[in-house]
């Protein structure tokens, strides 16, 4: 027989971990049909940020006022830069200039 303890424990750590799960991937943008998803994106002072390429194309992730770059990414490439102060970051992809972005950083 299970204990109560047990029965409330699992539900609790399974919470934990699909929430941990979420706010990583909440930080993560997706490069596909030669758009950044989502193109604007909240997050703390002190986050990092992951772009990932799921096109078939190379793209690249640079800042309008060169505080980051990527190398360009081919399919399944990942760029991650950590946003140490708050601002607003716009970015494009160099390659294909009408691929925008923006991400905006708030303080802690």
């Amino acid at each position: 027989m299970r204990s109560v303890k047990n029965l409330i424990a699992y539900p609790v750590a399974m919470f934990l971990f699909i929430a941990s799960a979420a706010a990583a991937d909440s930080n993560t943008i997706i490069i596909k049909k030669f758009m950044f998803n989502p193109m604007d994106v909240t997050v703390p002072a002190g986050a990092n940020v992951t772009w990932k390429n799921d096109d078939g194309e190379p793209h690249t992730v640079v800042s309008l006022t060169g505080d980051f770059r990527s190398q360009a990414l081919d399919e399944k490439d990942k760029f991650s830069h950590q946003f140490s102060a708050p601002g607003t970051y716009k970015y494009i992809c160099s390659i294909h200039p009408k691929m925008v972005g923006t991400i905006t950083v708030m303080a802690k």
